[in-house]
């Protein structure tokens, strides 16, 4: 059922309701978009715009997440449901043809009429810049997701999009925005169909959650993104026996998933997978976290040496940590990856995807672990 929002202003004990704003914003939202796509999804970075394919027609935004997949993003604006679907379904018929040359020159071409005030770089610098990592991933594009961008989004559409995906296994998704306008000031609300990076989660599955193992069903072992940067260090995490997210909450929220008990396989964007542990603790604040030092003494995590520098204190990016107890780790030059291995740009995930299945398979035998 599409979502209705609302917005009001609280005045002492009384609310006023904030206008909502229609006026030109879906002409605008391109605009929004292209300048800051972390509004849509903090994980994608802006490739092309206005991006013509080879029957003539133009995407409106091409975007890569950092897992090297390519993502439409087409305005949905004063298309009938049936045509914006159909538009969205041919380009991705073109998209997926694109090679690492072909998406090299959408970028260089994206940068001379989009940036032209800002240096060139290569698509491989301007990813590790984006996303915070010494390289990108070996293999771009090997999957894709369409998404339909509205000011609204009506049952028609809905419907369709959910039919495709739930039936077809399309990773299709749909965001709406809405303007609200309170005297000068204009507000932004967003609202997804499905969380991002849904699609990779289920695809290759039908029917519902019972039993672990089962095709189309999760096989009961956790997947985890471990996002490396300067403060967050492999070494460090292996040393003193965590995961960890930060960065605002929508890295954050899903490491509440992990329980006591459960086993979780992690991995780190572009370089493979580097471990499987056992969850010791849930999810907490960096500055609630403890582990042992080098006498086996527990204290708190921020008062240890650490190789990583310049852990985030302030709330909106605060760093979380979840207790690992490790079964096995390899470092990051040994990080185990294959063609085909399952990859998703959510912090924590239980998937249900055949390739999950898969990837488990081969990293058990890969890790030597039962």
């Amino acid at each position: 059922m599409p979502l209705e929002i609302s917005a009001w202003r609280i005045d002492q004990d009384r609310v006023q309701p904030v206008t909502f704003a229609a006026l030109d914003f879906e002409s605008r939202l391109q605009n929004i978009l292209a300048t800051d796509i972390a509004i849509a999804d903090p994980n994608l970075m802006v490739i092309g715009r206005e991006v013509k394919t080879a029957f003539d027609k133009r995407i409106d935004l091409l975007a890569m997440n950092r897992d090297g997949q390519l993502v439409v993003l087409e305005l949905k604006r004063d298309k009938t449901p049936r045509d914006v679907v159909a538009q969205v379904l041919d380009y991705g018929s073109w998209i997926k043809t694109l090679d690492d040359d072909d998406i090299a020159s959408v970028f260089e071409q994206y940068q001379k009429k989009y940036l032209p005030q800002m240096p060139s770089r290569s698509i491989d610098q301007a990813f590790c810049e984006r996303f915070d990592v010494k390289e990108m991933p070996d293999e771009l594009n090997e999957s894709h997701e369409l998404v339909i961008v509205a000011s609204s989004l009506d049952p028609s559409t809905e419907r369709i999009v959910t039919y495709l995906a739930d039936t077809y296994e399309v990773r299709i998704n749909a965001v709406f925005f809405h303007c609200f306008k309170d005297g000068e000031r204009e507000y932004l609300s967003r609202v997804w169909l499905r969380p991002p990076g849904f699609a990779e989660m289920l695809a290759g599955t039908t029917g519902t959650v019972s039993k672990p193992g089962k095709k189309g069903e999760w096989n009961g072992e956790y997947y985890a993104s471990y996002g490396l940067c300067p403060h967050r260090a492999w070494e460090d995490a292996v040393k003193y026996g965590y995961i960890s997210a930060g960065g605002g909450a929508w890295y954050v929220n899903t490491l509440s998933n992990l329980s006591p008990g459960d086993r979780v396989w992690v991995r780190a964007p572009g370089i493979g997978y580097l471990g499987v542990g056992i969850v010791r603790s849930k999810s907490v604040p960096i500055e609630a976290f403890e582990a042992k030092n080098d006498k086996g003494v527990l204290m708190p995590f921020l008062d240890l040496p650490t190789k990583g520098k310049g852990f985030h204190l302030d709330e909106d990016k605060k760093e979380y940590m979840v207790g690992i107890d490790w079964i096995k780790t390899v470092p990051l030059d040994d990080a185990i990856k294959e063609k085909g291995f399952f990859g998703n740009q959510n912090t924590v995930a239980a998937p249900k995807a055949a390739k999950w299945d898969h990837t488990i398979q081969r990293l058990k035998q890969r890790f030597d672990v039962e």
